[in-house]
């Protein structure tokens, strides 16, 4: 984006600029770049690749990047919602829980955001992971300070975001089960239970395990007894394992 504006540039001179905006302020040598884009090449087709990856960058393309001889940076006035990201989540994680009080929903929706979806790259996928379980963590511990607050919503919205990120996740679907029950609606966290019960029985053939079956008033029972609602919770509930998954 530059300006608000999209700005079109061709395949790899995109995953080159997306290549140098990952690795922070640092100026990223020519060699790891070559070699990391195109790790099949021979080195001198990598680099002569990587040279016409910079030629196409094109005047807008160029201005975001400092390139020398022997290595490519990032121009000083370039900033990147990645790391901006991460900042935020390090101040949610580390911070007082009284500045984290002011986090709105844009705070939700900027930690709610996938990294270079559809990027199937090692270098791309590896950095993916690393921003998703910290924006996980960071979800997770904002639906805490919300429920301290009062803000059972916001609890709730923050919740349901770390959920969508790892939907077989426990911890954030004991963060949604204990905001519901806070805001004292039971039938909400029952609901939920049984979703995340069935998905996880059918997905990996596991059972939620006795810390999240206690929070919910009755759950340490399901599996004897039919699940009524809706016709996607109308049929039993997978048996309990007794063995050490607890």
């Amino acid at each position: 984006m530059v300006d608000n504006q999209l700005v079109q540039l061709p395949s790899s001179s995109e995953r080159l600029l997306a290549f140098v905006a990952l690795c922070c302020r640092a100026a990223v040598p020519r060699g790891l770049i070559a070699g990391t884009l195109w790790p099949d090449a021979p080195e001198c087709r990598a680099h002569a690749s990587l040279r016409s990856a910079l030629s196409r960058l094109h005047d807008t393309g160029r201005r975001a990047l400092e390139v020398g001889p022997g290595e490519v940076g990032l121009a000083r006035h370039v900033s990147v919602d990645l790391h901006q990201g991460k900042q935020l989540a390090h101040r949610i994680l580390h911070g007082s829980a009284e500045s984290a009080w002011q986090a709105s929903a844009d705070t939700i929706e900027e930690l709610s955001l996938d990294l270079l979806p559809g990027w199937y790259d090692d270098w791309a996928t590896l950095r993916a992971e690393d921003w998703r379980q910290l924006r996980i963590h960071a979800l997770e511990r904002l639906a805490e300070i919300f429920m301290a607050a009062g803000r059972y919503a916001d609890a709730v919205a923050a919740a349901h975001a770390a959920i969508r990120a790892d939907a077989l996740r426990e911890s954030s679907q004991s963060c949604l089960i204990r905001a519901h029950l806070a805001e004292g609606n039971p039938s909400e966290a029952m609901r939920d239970f049984d979703r995340y019960a069935r998905r996880l029985h059918s997905e990996l053939g596991l059972s939620p395990t006795r810390h999240l079956r206690r929070l919910v008033p009755g759950a340490m029972n399901r599996g004897r007894e039919p699940v009524t609602g809706t016709p996607a919770l109308s049929q039993r509930l997978p048996p309990w394992p007794t063995g050490n998954h607890q």
